[in-house]
């Protein structure tokens, strides 16, 4: 028998809307039968993602229209709780908690190609009260937890890519130094949640991690966490625009005044060793600040553009100075359990934003998000538990 579920829906843009901020509109959603290997799902929790606000934004593409659909409910990161099941799913049970990672979008080494509920066509996200999908998309959560499942919507995707990303940059860099001859490698980042959860994870390793921000709010959940918060603001404005740089000498002169101030920093918070592994999720306009506090033998490692996609640099300076640069996204099954595991023994989880929006105020959450006034972990509810 056909089921339906309440959902918060983007339409495709029309000729009116095409460049404009898309609204959020809520209905009802018919689901699809569940087939013999499929469960039918109830989100929990979700969590308000990078993702999501470029598709309210429709940058840097009209996700619906890109996916060749009307409208799309997105939402790509939370738990879900197993209502029924296919007669041929194995291995599940009715109120067991998961997290998703769709198998169907995996290339032959068990990376994902496309993001569930975002570039991925036909799936339906975690703005659904109820979803119909394959029981192999599941990730187990621990039966008996001792974090929140609020927790584990924030932990989802944020921290899964960052556990991956960091296996990745961290491996590279004790490739070229090994831990006898720098036990305690400088490990700075900025960015958001991934970007926490990244330090954290590198803090737990024995490195020595500086965050920056330019949020009292932030920089205080950064202290919390363990990782030293450092205030962006003292040092002016380091967001640089090349074309701007070109043509304005007073903006210039303004930004080389603030990228020195930010390099005297780096040099005396690590003794003039500078910056061994930098977690960078803005992207284009912080890049050459980043670039310049980096050591010898120094890695930049990101798994997101928030701010700008396109980089560059000589190829020569950069071989001879040793620079790696570690590119990721998303995660493997296998890394999606190890981060799980070691989260639930470790306590490596997210302190999620103090106020969880109720489902009728995914709007708002959204907007929020895009002004800039939520905090690491956005979390919202779907259904009671």
């Amino acid at each position: 028998m056909s089921q339906s579920a309440k959902a918060w829906f983007l339409y495709a843009a029309d000729a009116a809307s095409t460049g404009k901020q898309a609204e959020l509109v809520y209905g009802d959603l018919p689901l699809p039968d569940p087939g013999p290997r499929d469960v039918l799902v109830e989100p929990l929790y979700g969590s308000w993602e990078g993702n999501m606000g470029h598709c309210v934004q429709r940058k840097p593409i009209d996700v619906a229209r890109f996916r060749g659909e009307e409208r799309v409910v997105i939402g790509n990161a939370g738990v879900v709780r197993v209502l029924s099941m296919g007669n041929e799913v194995r291995g599940w049970k009715e109120g067991q908690c998961a997290l998703i990672l769709p198998d169907s979008a995996l290339d032959p080494w068990g990376y994902p190609t496309k993001a569930f509920a975002y570039d991925m066509a036909g799936t339906t996200g975690f703005l659904s009260t109820r979803m119909v999908l394959p029981a192999s998309d599941l990730v187990p959560l621990p039966e008996k937890t001792r974090h929140s499942y609020a927790q584990w919507a924030g932990f989802s995707a944020r921290y899964t890519t960052a556990w991956s990303n960091w296996r990745l940059a961290f491996g590279t860099y004790r490739l070229m130094v090994p831990h006898e001859r720098n036990p305690s490698p400088n490990v700075w980042g900025w960015g958001g949640g991934t970007t926490l959860a990244e330090l954290d994870l590198a803090r737990r390793h024995g490195c020595t991690t500086v965050m920056l921000s330019a949020s009292d709010e932030r920089l205080e959940l950064i202290r919390q966490s363990g990782v030293t918060a450092l205030d962006r603001r003292r040092f002016g404005d380091l967001y640089y625009d090349e074309l701007r740089a070109g043509t304005d000498g007073a903006y210039r002169r303004a930004y080389q005044q603030a990228e020195a101030a930010f390099v005297r920093e780096v040099e005396e918070r690590t003794g003039k060793r500078m910056v061994q592994i930098f977690v960078d999720y803005i992207g284009t306009p912080f890049f050459r600040a980043t670039r310049r506090v980096l050591s010898r033998e120094g890695v930049i490692t990101t798994a997101g553009w928030k701010e700008g996609m396109a980089t560059s640099f000589m190829r020569a300076t950069e071989c001879i100075e040793r620079h790696q640069y570690i590119h990721t996204h998303m995660c493997t099954r296998e890394e999606v359990l190890a981060a799980i595991e070691y989260g639930e023994r470790e306590g490596w989880m997210p302190t999620v934003d103090a106020r969880i929006h109720a489902f009728d105020e995914v709007p708002a959450l959204s907007q929020k998000f895009l002004e800039g006034n939520v905090g690491f972990f956005p979390v919202f509810a779907v259904n009671p538990e």
